[in-house]
């Protein structure tokens, strides 16, 4: 099948899919978006919001509708890594054996991530980094594709332990959650206090979705694209000599280069949902605010003026 082909399938598979997660996701839908964006390139995304604005819901359906085999961990303050990884036991013949752990599946939910401590956190880093993991000095390789989507509650509630700043710099997006509106919750009220379960359709396998995402790294990307979206990065920068007074004044660290390289897979996929065969700086700018919410570290003026990081990166933009 050529390129041009397949992106035709793809803007109709998307489509599609989005019309089956509304089946139970009601609104959401810069969220989903997003989180299909992240799945069409091979990233991982962190979900923010405070409890009760259905991730979990959210996460399993869209694992349903792309037919992936879907595990959920609870993350909690005394959650050890081997309980996330698996261990070794003895067998009955004194053997060692290794039990899997919940991280071997497509899609993994890792809820509340900021619950558990670092040593439990950075058991994940391996993971999603290499897709691979490593008990008792032997690695296992974890089945591609492989995702891993975590929740994350805002971080002024009590016993939570920030992500560090390498860790967030390993999820692609960061998307935030807000409160649907009265007319959403009005309709989300009516769809989960009946008797009917909604059923969703499998609309992708495994190897549709490896084969998408070839697909979106295959697209080219003009040299203005990429030029833009690099220099985008570099603006948030405040050690450079060319920040402006506004970036020196309200950040302390920018985001790195592994910023420029999602906003590029970001834009190739969001080209292609839409039917493009190639990337534009229009594309980079849809996808931006996800991409650099979470690499931006703000100072304490800014945090004191109340300038989100939603604020920077617009007038970045």
């Amino acid at each position: 099948m050529s390129d041009t082909t397949a992106i035709h399938n793809l803007v109709e598979k998307h489509s599609a899919l989005k019309q089956e997660i509304a089946k139970v996701i009601v609104g959401q839908h810069q969220v989903v978006e997003q989180i299909l964006l992240s799945i069409y390139t091979g990233g991982h995304s962190l979900l923010i919001g405070v409890p009760g604005l259905a991730k979990t819901l959210m996460v399993n359906t869209i694992a349903q509708t792309l037919g992936l085999d879907f595990k959920r961990i609870q993350f909690t303050p005394d959650l050890m890594p081997s309980d996330i990884l698996g261990s070794e036991v003895l067998d009955q013949n004194r053997n060692f054996k290794f039990i899997k752990g919940p991280i071997f599946a497509n899609i993994i939910l890792a809820d509340e991530i900021n619950r558990t401590p670092p040593k439990t956190q950075a058991a994940l880093l391996e993971a999603m980094q290499e897709s691979a993991v490593t008990i008792a000095g032997q690695q296992y390789k974890l089945e591609l594709p492989y995702f891993v989507l975590a929740t994350q509650n805002p971080i002024e509630q009590e016993g939570t332990y920030p992500l560090p700043e390498a860790q967030l710099d390993r999820f692609m997006f960061a998307i935030e959650l807000k409160y649907p509106s009265i007319a959403e919750e009005i309709q989300v009220v009516k769809a989960t206090t009946d008797d009917n379960t909604p059923t969703v359709n499998t609309l992708f396998n495994a190897q549709e979705i490896l084969e998408v995402q070839h697909l979106v790294r295959r697209i080219p990307v003009p040299e203005n694209v990429v030029e833009y979206a690099v220099k985008l990065v570099n603006s948030t920068r405040p050690g450079l000599d060319s920040a402006t007074d506004f970036v020196k004044q309200y950040i302390d660290w920018g985001a790195g280069p592994r910023a420029s390289q999602n906003l590029i897979l970001g834009a190739k996929a969001h080209a292609a949902v839409h039917g493009k065969f190639s990337p534009d700086i229009e594309d980079v700018q849809a996808i931006a605010m996800g991409i650099l919410r979470h690499r931006i570290i703000k100072n304490y003026k800014a945090e004191a003026e109340g300038i989100s990081e939603e604020d920077i990166i617009g007038k970045l933009l």
